[in-house]
């Protein structure tokens, strides 16, 4: 275990991007084969890397398809975008998403940021303060709905709120994250956890009850004993398509299982 008293855990990003339908189912099944903790898509609608008019998948038809295709990992979106669906929408799909999947959803959300998204597909950009006020509001509509929904959810569902920004996003993941989710090298990870530890302290909640998720990628020795040590027990590597090349999550599992003991 480690200091905060939680394991590490291991999650891949699995980018539909790039790849056949079926690369990518087959891709998540050799994650969960070789002992992942979590897999996740991404809630975009066109590829963010390579040809940016290549193949790409929606993320929640997805997810509900992977409810099915798996059957230990957890599952969810890094993140799902807050414009994209009403708030009380979202929170459905999610509990459904919950029950074929028999509990294993992870409703990772955040505000949005890929301009072209919005502009084919017709939702207004706005500003990044508005869309982070969109999300403020939702996130109250999101646990309301799950309330009241019949049948409610297997458990309560694991909120992941994505993001970095240290005034607003930091804030509203510490009223309601269960688990947040960065990027970064350990020095701006060790600012972005203090200031979270910070906006916890201001809205009554105790910094432990959220776990610390952390992108990373290269050899996990370079960069994951430090970010251990700042409370970071959730490191999540991508891959993208065409291939899926999981050399690198290999690494870090076995990683994991050394601190793990």
């Amino acid at each position: 275990m480690t200091t905060a008293n939680r394991p590490v855990r291991i999650g891949l990003q699995l980018q539909p991007q790039h790849a056949d339908y079926a690369t990518i189912r087959r891709t998540a099944a050799e994650a969960e084969e070789l002992g992942v903790d979590m897999v996740f898509n991404w809630d975009h609608f066109y590829p963010l890397s390579g040809d940016p008019d290549g193949k790409h998948f929606e993320c929640w038809t997805m997810l509900g398809a992977w409810a099915e295709s798996t059957s230990r990992v957890e599952i969810g979106a890094l993140v799902t975008c807050n414009s994209y669906r009403n708030p009380d929408l979202l929170a459905d799909m999610a509990r459904t998403v919950d029950h074929i999947s028999g509990g294993r959803l992870i409703l990772g959300i955040g505000a949005g940021w890929f301009e072209k998204d919005y502009e084919e597909y017709g939702y207004e950009f706005g500003t990044a303060g508005g869309r982070i006020a969109d999300l403020a509001d939702a996130l109250p509509r999101i646990e309301n709905r799950l309330a009241k929904l019949n049948p409610r959810p297997t458990r309560r569902i694991p909120v992941l709120i994505g993001g970095g920004g240290e005034k607003k996003t930091l804030r509203l993941a510490a009223r309601h994250a269960d688990i947040w989710h960065g990027f970064g090298d350990p020095e701006v990870a060790e600012r972005k956890v203090r200031i979270l530890d910070q906006h916890c302290a201001d809205v009554g909640r105790n910094p432990a009850e959220i776990e610390r998720s952390v992108g990373v990628q290269g050899d996990p020795e370079d960069t994951g004993p430090e970010l251990l040590d700042l409370g970071v027990t959730m490191f999540t590597v991508g891959a993208g398509g065409p291939d899926y090349d999981l050399s690198t999550l290999r690494k870090w599992i076995a990683w994991r299982d050394a601190q793990n003991g």
